[in-house]
This record gives C-alpha cells, sequence and structure tokens, in this order.
C-alpha cells in the first residue's frame, strides 16, 4: 500500500478550514420509505448534503416510531457520516448545532474518530494524537429516551456477499429465529447471498446511501482521502433497522482476527470498527444512550478465518454467487489481482479442491507470479499485511502449509513452491489443527448463539459433508419431503454436489413458489397436494424437514 507525505497538506487545511458544523438533519417518510439528509459545513466555504434512504416493507412500518427514537437514531448516524466529510481537511474543531453532548459522549466519539482513522493518518503520513487531532463542541437540545420492546425472536444480519456474512446466514437462519438480512446499497453478491439462503424477500432491509457528490470532487482537486471506519456507520444503521423493525437482535460476521492490528507495534487497524474494542464500547454506548435492550454482537468472533472457511465449503451453493473483491465489486467480479482475493483462495483451498476454486474466481492465483508481494504480505513475510478485512499470517501460512501437504508430490503451483522454500513446513500440522479446534468464548449474549456455532464446528470437523455426499452417491434418487426452509437448502446442497442426480420434491401445498433454478431442473419432480407421500416408495432416500 502506497504511503504519502501528506502532513504539510493536513497542517495548511487546518489552517485555511478551521471548524466543520454538523449544522442539522431531517427525515421524512416519503411513501412507503424514510428519506433522512444530513447538512454540513465546511468552515463556510464547502456545503455537503448526504442522504439515506431506508426502504419501507412489510417488515418495517416508519409511521409507527416515535418521532424522538427517530430523532436520536438519525442524529447518531449523522455523527458517524461526517467523518467522510470531515477528513478532506481535518479541521481542528467540530461544531455540532443539532444536540448537546456529555464528557463521556464527546470522549466516545472522539475515540471513535481517531482510531477510525488510523489507517487514514497513516497512509497520509500524518503525524497526530488523539488530545490534539480535534475537539468538540455541542449546542442544542438534549436527546431524550424513547419506549421500545424489541420481538428477541428476529435477529438482523448485515450481508455484504462475502463468506463471512453466507456462514452467519445459513447457520441462524434454521435456529428458530426470524433473520432479516440488511444491505447498505445492495451489491449483486448481497442479493445472490440472500436467494440462495432461501430467506423471504419481504425480510430484507435495504438503506440506499448517497454521498454528496462534491466530496469527490474535492478528492479530485487534491484534498485528503483515504479509508473512514464504515463498520460504525453499519452499526447504527443496524441499531436504526433494529427499532423500526421491532427487532432486538444484530449479529455482524465479524471474526477473531478483526481486532489485531495492520502495523506490527501500533494501533492502526484497518478493522478497528469491526474490532472486539469498538463492540464493546459500542455496545456500552447504545445501551446507556440509544436503548438498552437492543443487543449488538459478532456472532463469528469465537472463531478464526480457517474455522469459517470450513464451514462456508459446506455451503456450495453459494459458491459461484459470493464475491468478496473490494476492486471488483462495480463489475461483479473478482479481480484476481488483489489482496482480498489471493487471502481468499488461500484460506479456502485446505477445504474447496483447486478444481473447484479455478471455478470460482477464473484462474488458479497461485499460479499468478505478479502475487509475489502480496503473498509475502499475507505470509508475514513482508513487515506490514494488507490494509484489508483478512486474517492473521498464522491463518495464511498454516492454510498453505496444509494445502501443500494435500498435493503430495504433484506438481505445486508456483506461489505455493516459493511459499515453500521462505516457510519451510513443519513435520507436524499442529498450529492448523489447534486453530481448526480454537473457540474464544466472547461476548455471544446468549447460550443458544454458542451452541449453534459449536454444533456448526463440530459438523465440520466430524465430515459431514463428506458423510452427506457419500450417503447421496449410494441412492438412485432423492426425495426432498417438505419444502419450507429446510428443505430448500436440502435441495441447493444436493444440487451442488451432484448436479444430475435424480431428486423429488414432495409438499402438501400445491404451490410452493419455485424459483428459476427449480423450474428449469431437467431431473426434477414435484409431487404436490394431497397424494404428496404417494412418491415415498419411490425413492432410495428421503430428507424429512422437522414439523
Amino acid at each position: 500500500m502506497k504511503r504519502f507525505e501528506n502532513q504539510n497538506k493536513f497542517n495548511g487545511f487546518r489552517k485555511a478550514y478551521p471548524f466543520f458544523e454538523f449544522q442539522s438533519y431531517s427525515f421524512q417518510v416519503n411513501g412507503n420509505n424514510l428519506e433522512v439528509d444530513f447538512s454540513f459545513n465546511l468552515s463556510e466555504k464547502y456545503f455537503f448534503n448526504p442522504r439515506l434512504t431506508f426502504i419501507g416493507s412489510d417488515k418495517i412500518h416508519f409511521k409507527e416510531v416515535a418521532p424522538e427514537a427517530l430523532k436520536s437514531l438519525v442524529f447518531h448516524i449523522g455523527m458517524v457520516e461526517l467523518i467522510s466529510y470531515w477528513k478532506a481537511a481535518c479541521p481542528p474543531k467540530i461544531l455540532l448545532r443539532p444536540h448537546r453532548l456529555d464528557e463521556y459522549q464527546v470522549n466516545w466519539w472522539k475515540k471513535l474518530y481517531f482510531h477510525g482513522l488510523g489507517e487514514f493518518f497513516f497512509l497520509n503520513g500524518i503525524e497526530t494524537d488523539i488530545d490534539g487531532f480535534m475537539q468538540i463542541e455541542s449546542a442544542g437540545e438534549e436527546l431524550s429516551g424513547f419506549q421500545f420492546v424489541p420481538d428477541k425472536n428476529k435477529v438482523i444480519v448485515p450481508v455484504g456477499g462475502g463468506k463471512d456474512s453466507v456462514v452467519t446466514l445459513e447457520l441462524l437462519k434454521d435456529s428458530g429465529k426470524e433473520i432479516l438480512p440488511l444491505m447498505v446499497n445492495p451489491r449483486p453478491a448481497s442479493e445472490r447471498t440472500v436467494k440462495s439462503a432461501s430467506l423471504p424477500r419481504d425480510n430484507v432491509i435495504i438503506v440506499n446511501r448517497m454521498l454528496d457528490p462534491l466530496l469527490l470532487e474535492l478528492n479530485d482537486r487534491g484534498f485528503l482521502n483515504g479509508h473512514t471506519p464504515f463498520s460504525a456507520l453499519l452499526a447504527f444503521i443496524g441499531v436504526m433497522s433494529s427499532v423500526v423493525s421491532g427487532t432486538g437482535t444484530i449479529a455482524l460476521s465479524n471474526e477473531s482476527s478483526a481486532s489485531q492490528s495492520t502495523v506490527p507495534g501500533t494501533m492502526i487497524n484497518h478493522q478497528y470498527s469491526k474490532s472486539i474494542e469498538f463492540e464493546e464500547d459500542f455496545t456500552a454506548y447504545i445501551a446507556r444512550y440509544i436503548h438498552p435492550e437492543i443487543k449488538y454482537f459478532s456472532f463469528l468472533r469465537p472463531v478464526n478465518e480457517l474455522q469459517i472457511a470450513r464451514m462456508f465449503s459446506n455451503f456450495p451453493w453459494h459458491f459461484d454467487g459470493f464475491r468478496s473483491c473490494n476492486v471488483g465489486s462495480k463489475t461483479d467480479t473478482w479481480c484476481g489481482k488483489c489482496p482480498k482475493c489471493l487471502f481468499t483462495y488461500v484460506i479456502l483451498s485446505p477445504f474447496i479442491s483447486q478444481n473447484r476454486l479455478v471455478r470460482i474466481f477464473g484462474k488458479n492465483l497461485l499460479e499468478d507470479a505478479s502475487l509475489e508481494n502480496i503473498l509475502d504480505e499475507l505470509t508475514g513475510k513482508a513487515a506490514i499485511k494488507p490494509f484489508e478485512c483478512i486474517g492473521t499470517p498464522d491463518e495464511v501460512r498454516s492454510a498453505l502449509w496444509h494445502l501443500n501437504r494435500w498435493l503430495g508430490e504433484s506438481k505445486k503451483p508456483y506461489l505455493l513452491e516459493r511459499f515453500i522454500r521462505d516457510f519451510p513446513p513443519p513435520q507436524e500440522e499442529t498450529d492448523f489443527k489447534m486453530l481448526l479446534e480454537n473457540f474464544d468464548r466472547n461476548h455471544l449474549p446468549e447460550p443458544g448463539f454458542e451452541k449453534i456455532l459449536k454444533m456448526a464446528l463440530a459438523g465440520s470437523a466430524n465430515g459431514f459433508r463428506k458423510f452427506i455426499k457419500r450417503k447421496l452417491q449410494e441412492q438412485a434418487g432423492v426425495l426432498i419431503l417438505g419444502f419450507g426452509r429446510e428443505g430448500r437448502s436440502a435441495y441447493h446442497l444436493i444440487r451442488a454436489l451432484f448436479p444430475e442426480k435424480k431428486l423429488g420434491i414432495a409438499d402438501r401445498q400445491e404451490d410452493i413458489a419455485p424459483d428459476e433454478k427449480i423450474l428449469n431442473d431437467k431431473d426434477l419432480q414435484l409431487y404436490l397436494g394431497n397424494r404428496y407421500l404417494d412418491a415415498i416408495d419411490d425413492y432410495g432416500l428421503v430428507f424429512k424437514s422437522p414439523g
């Protein structure tokens, strides 16, 4: 990652633009949607008006939410949104006009801004400290509390289209909880994730975020630019979504390595707003200033990237649809050249065949010599790991050592051979096994969530997918009895493993709302209505949904 020497520019901008003002916010219900607008002022020289639109649905009714609740929620979203605009010139003073903050809040927000912008300061070569980088002054009325009785059986799951949110959705959807996927500026991969998980479209919460184009113009004109803590914005959007949908729980998909610094020996962390430190700070803040009944936690916090990759490998119906590449996000592709692509390829390699990975990524990334420097950053050979949401060097090295052992005497791809020369494999795969058995019991709010995750880990470790595959291979035909959520999941799993296996679906309902894949499945027979049980004797194996 290229670093700049922008200290003089930083100092000059702070003199030229001495304050940044959060002037006001507004919100209105327009049809079924809630439109939220902010007004920011950069020293009376530039004015910004970003907007968020919360899309209404059967699960969300904005007119039923108390105005005092919306005021608090919108203001707090604005407090995170302003970071993107403040960083253009980094004024030494922030003026908050809508509401007054107490000392705890001022210190809380300064901590988020400072550490959330750690990568921004580092890559711009800016030296500053938490005491001197800004002061916050506030005026206006105090925010009032509001009544809120959440439905504890509902869970909001933010979905970005990557493997982590796939795992969270798939594990929680069969838990008896009602899952509400949350998507901000949804991209095709996010939409595919929800569809492949067979979740009702009506349950999806969609938020459209629109940046003020003036900010992009200032970036082009040489104002300061860089990474901001988007996950902090997502956290407050999640709280808003929680209140307007009557949901008590927000389950993130941040894993254990999100808490590790990107630059060794410093507090600089690309994933600061995904860290356990931020999670603890955030839960304390919302309990104190928004509502104590809203639970916010990362479902995957106790596990690491290797464990997530192994669990993800149990959901092959997501293989072709997921995307983790930021570079290719606008074109819905894997760019094949960035740290995120190479990391994802490597971490999945112990659990998914190289041929299948090539189909996912379009090529064997381990044969691409141009990725040598990125591999060095991922494995820890280079001093600083990439500023991306990726795992630890220990996890990467363990995955590559395991792949080397798995390939045996066969020809190794170029980058793997190079890695083995730099890091000779250990005699025993102790680290790999320890990583797969690790469970860091950290901040799961109730035993039920811990049980779900542990059962998934045990299922992966015991080769559950291999067992199912073997049982399916033994049968000429398979009948899925009952086509609710579990039945749909069974269909997608079997089809992913056996594209041409004879299948039947039997359900007492005449209409099972078949998707396009089912309608075009030439090896599928439907048995619907009163005589749906007549087909049982024609199949060697029957999958029955509970109930």
